[in-house]
């Protein structure tokens, strides 16, 4: 078996924490208000910071979750960032946290000393759901304000949430009333998405799904997982491989060759793909795959849902149990 060797990052992101005030359908991380209100460790930030900058990454992005749902342990997390000299692309933030403009403006200012010179502001029906447009609408003033720079990501959808009232949530059954019943169907054409976590189980039952022997018949390794374009460390030290959500590597592993009897999972799938996995999780727990699946990605959820929430396996390499719990 080929063990997936992670010695090289590129660029990559500190998930801060999963609590969020949004349940987003197309959330990669399953994060939602029920995760614990569980933030990053000052400790932990600094060994994490240290390991990826011995791998060569001088630069990330800080998610969560709501990154801003704790503004002191946020700030605690980016003066070691500051003191480890690492560049910080930019915070992600969906505006909930947006209170009175004195406080928020306070907020803002004490980025900008902490070299945080960038928000990437959510805007998407998606977020909508939760957050009414105001709340963003007013961050994207206050930014200009502070000197902050916005990445809105994306702007393409300003215009389609405007037509509704701005001091109001609505769903995405009201999207389609007014814009189409393929509104939600369209929206990947017109920003990335990827399809793992939640929006896997949104889109799995819109879009047309391939027979499971196709599937099976076309599927290599999955070397996805040895991706380090847009890598993710979470609050418990858990490496993300390639956009693989509910998968984990401890942080104090990447640099080295995965020991196989640690890892036979992630292992099992960078080398033989996910038929090599499926023929584990029939024989070793008895999964009964459906006929049909989205992807090889949509098949591997099910397999890892199966294995975690009904045969209760307990396995560092699928972790968060809470990403799980929260599809």
């Amino acid at each position: 078996m080929t063990q997936l060797f992670i010695n090289n990052l590129s660029s990559g992101g500190l998930i801060t924490n999963y609590y969020c005030s949004s349940k987003c359908k197309h959330c990669l991380y399953a994060c939602s208000p029920k995760w614990d209100k569980e933030y990053i460790s000052t400790e932990l930030t600094s060994k994490i910071f240290k390991k990826i900058k011995k791998l060569n990454c001088h630069s990330i992005h800080i998610g969560g979750g709501e990154p801003f749902l704790d503004t002191g342990s946020l700030f605690k997390v980016l003066k070691i960032v500051d003191n480890e000299n690492i560049n910080i692309q930019y915070i992600e933030t969906n505006s909930s946290w947006l209170k009175n403009e004195s406080e928020s403006i306070d907020i803002l200012k004490t980025l900008k000393k902490l070299n945080v010179n960038t928000l990437l502001i959510s805007i998407s029906p998606f977020h909508n759901e939760h957050i009414p447009f105001y709340k963003v609408k007013e961050l994207i003033k206050l930014c200009n304000k502070a000197s902050i720079n916005i990445f809105p990501w994306i702007q393409d959808f300003y215009k389609d949430i405007s037509y509704f009232d701005e001091n109001k949530t609505h769903t995405l059954d009201e999207y389609k009333k007014q814009y189409g019943e393929n509104y939600i169907k369209n929206i990947p054409s017109r920003y990335w998405i990827h399809f793992g976590g939640r929006a896997n189980e949104l889109y799995k039952n819109i879009y047309d799904k391939k027979d499971i022997n196709h599937i099976l018949n076309t599927d290599l390794r999955c070397l996805e997982l040895s991706d380090v374009s847009h890598f993710h460390i979470d609050l418990s030290g858990n490496y993300i491989p390639g956009l693989c959500s509910g998968f984990s590597i401890n942080f104090n592993d990447i640099g080295d060759y995965l020991d196989i009897n640690k890892y036979p999972f992630i292992n099992n799938l960078y080398t033989g793909g996910i038929k090599s996995f499926l023929n584990i999780a029939k024989e070793k727990y008895g999964f009964i795959p459906e006929k049909k699946y989205l992807s090889k990605c949509d098949l591997c959820l099910d397999i890892r849902k199966f294995m975690v929430l009904k045969k209760g396996v307990n396995s560092i390499e699928l972790q968060p149990f809470e990403f799980y719990k929260n599809l």
